[in-house]
């Protein structure tokens, strides 16, 4: 069966140029198909000269036919959804402002291990630590942070320490 191109705004040699600009070696050899097919070479010729199957070459065909040049460009999934909500990276980073509470939390800083627990507690996701990591870096939160302060130190003990002590 042959497979027709109704396009037929773009020669085989104005494809055959366009191959030759192409930055991307897979959408030239797309290019080059299809200036195959439209010279009337055979599908099974055509494919085979451009390092793919017949059924993909007609898929390519199918693509050209609908959007053109364009419709023969490398397509991109986008990766995997985020496991979090917006409302729930918004209330991560509420916890993160926050600060931990050692009663609840048992720890006096955030480390992405105690936040990935956290999670897990209250929105019944796991997630690895590192992913934990990617959350914050794209709510804008950095690893720097204060030195964390003990919950039972006494101010007026550290400044009579430091009055006291010797400078170097």
């Amino acid at each position: 069966m042959t497979v027709k191109i109704t396009r037929d705004d773009l020669t085989a040699q104005d494809l055959r140029a366009a191959a030759g600009g192409a930055k991307d070696g897979r959408v030239a050899r797309r290019l080059l198909a299809i200036a195959f097919v439209l010279e009337g070479v055979s599908r099974k010729t055509a494919a085979e000269s451009c390092g793919m199957d017949r059924q993909t070459l007609r898929d390519w065909v199918h693509r050209y036919n609908a959007q053109g040049i364009a419709g023969l460009a490398n397509r991109f999934g986008g990766g995997a959804q985020p496991r979090l909500t917006s409302e729930q990276m918004a209330q991560l980073a509420s916890w993160v402002e926050a600060g931990p509470d050692l009663a609840r939390d048992g720890v006096v800083r955030w480390r992405r291990a105690d936040l990935a627990r956290r999670i897990e507690k209250v929105f019944s996701i796991d997630v690895h630590e590192r992913t934990v990591g990617k959350y914050l870096d794209r709510l804008g939160f950095r690893r720097l942070s204060v030195r964390p302060e003990h919950p039972n130190a006494d101010p007026a003990a550290q400044e009579a320490f430091k009055k006291t002590s010797k400078v170097w």
